[in-house]
């Protein structure tokens, strides 16, 4: 998911909505999506959220009211957020915002099930819960 792959559908109108916290986006192949601010966040493909490989992904909690203050292109081929809480090293590729906007119900259920497998709320702040969490 990381690069631009040679069918990816590229933007055509990417536009912050920061009242309702969604970013939205129209690709040429005529999908267009609101994808929330906080799904970005918490799937967000940094390495601080994602890990180095499989299995070192660190559960985003407290994300719920994150903001984006600004949004920085990056080539021909993505786009970089800088989030409100301060996270700002991710780099969405289009083809990977276009399978957060495709997919949103299903990663949402499958975030939902990382919370409940790992006995903490959504709203959790990321400090109360201990360990290796990263705190941006």
């Amino acid at each position: 998911m990381a690069g631009l792959q040679a069918h990816t559908p590229t933007p055509t109108d990417i536009v912050l909505h920061n009242a309702s916290k969604v970013l939205e986006i129209a690709f040429d192949d005529g999908s267009r999506f609101r994808i929330p601010f906080e799904l970005m966040r918490v799937l967000s493909p940094s390495a601080e959220v994602q890990g180095h490989g499989p299995g070192q992904e660190v559960l985003q909690t407290g994300k719920r009211h994150v903001g984006i203050t600004a949004l920085e292109q990056v080539g021909h081929y993505a786009v970089q957020p800088s989030f409100s809480d301060g996270h700002n090293s991710g780099i969405f590729s289009w083809d990977y915002l276009h399978h957060l906007g495709h997919n949103q119900d299903a990663l949402w259920a499958q975030y939902e099930q990382r919370l409940q497998a790992a006995g903490v709320d959504r709203d959790a702040p990321m400090a109360q819960r201990g360990g290796s969490a990263c705190h941006s």
